[in-house]
């Protein structure tokens, strides 16, 4: 393989991080050097940013790469991956950036090594754009035990815009991935985590109190979790999740936005899946594809929506293995397992 290159247009699609982040582990796991230009190119600011250096340059220390191009603002990288190795390493983003996608890129790296991997990483549990902790503990990683995964996460503290400070740690061990047909069943019960840090705590459970009302409005049963937190950062937060099907839910709180928005917001988003019929929401369907790869047989799953993320994804995977289809009628994605662990 040291002499194949796999050449991604980061611009393609929704032209964001997705594309970086999935190609990069797909490099560490096939041993195959790619080449990505234009990274984030329709982002307002194209090129690396910060979790983007942090995410990459732990992936080159897991798998002994070769990185030109890492530098932040950098449109171009050439990854040339060697031989994952497992151990403990640590990662500080130096900002609020998503230790969730940071993750999204470790993960599947990690689980090719021989040996069991130890992350830690600080930055934002919970912020913008990005998948909350608790959602890829609950939701992502769940789809990911079902197909066979060993992955355990655990948040020590809680990190929000913009001074960070959170800090996560993950344990992946060797696994050995199966293709799974994910149905939808009927859920009658949703679960939830409802957080705040330096705030009073009738803000989580206001968060938490509009989200059950909602929900238990339409006949689910709901129960959340209400934690409070002292850490560098203010803010707040909640997740939702299915106990059945992978559907969840989040929000985050901002200033001079109430705490029962909140709660609302992230009920919306769990409601909005489950009437879609589908087995797995917008979010874990686009997670789970590059998973589905690493798999021996086939991954199949409807979803709730399709997204220029998903299609994003299936562009990266397609240009290593040209594996994956999506039925953008039935909103079903197909994915041919490459048996890479």
């Amino acid at each position: 393989m040291e002499d194949m290159l796999v050449r991604i247009d980061g611009s393609f699609g929704e032209g964001g991080g997705q594309i970086l982040r999935t190609a990069v582990a797909l490099s560490c796991v096939t041993g195959i050097p790619v080449e990505i230009t234009n990274i984030r190119a329709n982002r307002p600011n194209p090129g690396l940013a910060m979790q983007h250096l942090a995410g990459i340059k732990t992936a080159g220390l897991l798998s002994n790469a070769k990185v030109e191009g890492l530098r932040k603002g950098s449109t171009k990288i050439l990854f040339k991956p060697g031989k994952v190795r497992g151990g403990e390493f640590k990662v500080d983003v130096g900002t609020a950036g998503s230790i969730s996608l940071i993750l999204q890129v470790l993960i599947p790296t990690a689980m090719v090594a021989e040996n069991s991997v130890t992350l830690t990483v600080i930055g934002g549990t919970d912020v913008r754009w990005s998948p909350p902790v608790d959602y890829l503990k609950n939701v992502t990683l769940r789809g990911v035990k079902e197909m066979g995964g060993s992955v355990e996460v655990s948040i020590l503290q809680r990190g929000y815009y913009p001074k960070g400070g959170g800090k996560v740690i993950a344990k992946i061990e060797p696994s050995k991935l199966e293709g799974l047909n994910f149905k939808a069943e009927k859920s009658e019960r949703v679960r939830g985590v409802s957080h705040c840090s330096n705030l009073p705590k009738h803000v989580a459970e206001r968060q938490a109190t509009s989200a059950k009302n909602e929900l238990e409005s339409i006949g689910i049963k709901t129960l959340v979790e209400i934690e409070t937190w002292t850490s560098r950062s203010t803010g707040s937060g909640i997740t939702l999740w299915c106990e059945k099907n992978l559907i969840g839910g989040s929000s985050i709180g901002e200033k001079r936005k109430k705490a029962e928005i909140v709660g609302k917001e992230a009920a919306k988003q769990l409601i909005f899946g489950l009437n879609s019929g589908a087995a797995l929401d917008e979010w874990v369907g686009d997670q789970l594809m590059i998973f589905a790869v690493l798999a021996k047989g086939k991954t199949s799953y409807t979803v709730s929506k399709i997204t220029k993320h998903q299609v994003s994804n299936v562009y990266v995977i397609n240009k290593f293995f040209d594996c994956v289809t999506i039925n953008e009628s039935k909103r079903q994605i197909d994915i041919k397992g490459m048996n890479l662990l």
